[in-house]
């Protein structure tokens, strides 16, 4: 028999917590896995985040390869930092994606990655499509989509407006 607290009558629990809860594994429902949404290029719009697209490279520039200043810092061994621009598309348009690290080898023309929870960074007034640490890129199979060249979403430039409200 579990022994009651003092004043509140209620149950009481030594080590602290919530008996039962969903945190616990007491009978509460694990929430289920969300079925992703795949996205076109051509909907992407700057700010946004937790995109999924099935894009083909097109072609990889490297644009940082560079050694660590103290490769033997209280950090341990540290690796090159490197940096690739890649021109990524699908069937309605393109986009430039900023490879990084470890990304690059996966980012080699003539694959079909898939991109999970891709964001949009914006880099000189233009949009970057970008997988941070909470992303993933696979590579797939090769698509079958034509890639519609003429519609670069990155050579379009963006320019942040503010708007005063007046009260």
């Amino acid at each position: 028999m579990a022994s009651r607290g003092p004043a509140t009558g209620q149950p009481n629990n030594r080590r602290g917590g919530r008996r039962g809860g969903a945190n616990t594994g007491g009978g509460g429902a694990k929430p289920g896995l969300r079925k992703p949404v795949f996205v076109k290029v051509d909907q992407l719009k700057p700010g946004t985040s937790g995109h999924t697209l099935t894009v083909k490279v097109l072609e990889s520039n490297a644009v940082l390869n560079k050694m660590p200043h103290n490769p033997s810092s209280f950090r341990g061994p540290q690796q090159p930092s490197r940096i690739s621009e890649c021109l990524i598309g699908d069937e309605t348009g393109t986009i430039l994606f900023t490879a990084r690290n470890d990304q690059v080898e996966l980012m080699t023309p003539g694959n079909t990655v898939i991109l999970r929870n891709a964001k949009i960074d914006m880099f000189k007034g233009s949009m970057r499509l970008a997988v941070d640490k909470w992303g993933r890129i696979e590579v797939t199979e090769p698509a079958k989509f034509a890639i519609k060249e003429d519609n670069n979403l990155s050579l379009i430039e963006y320019e942040l407006v503010n708007v005063i409200e007046e009260s």
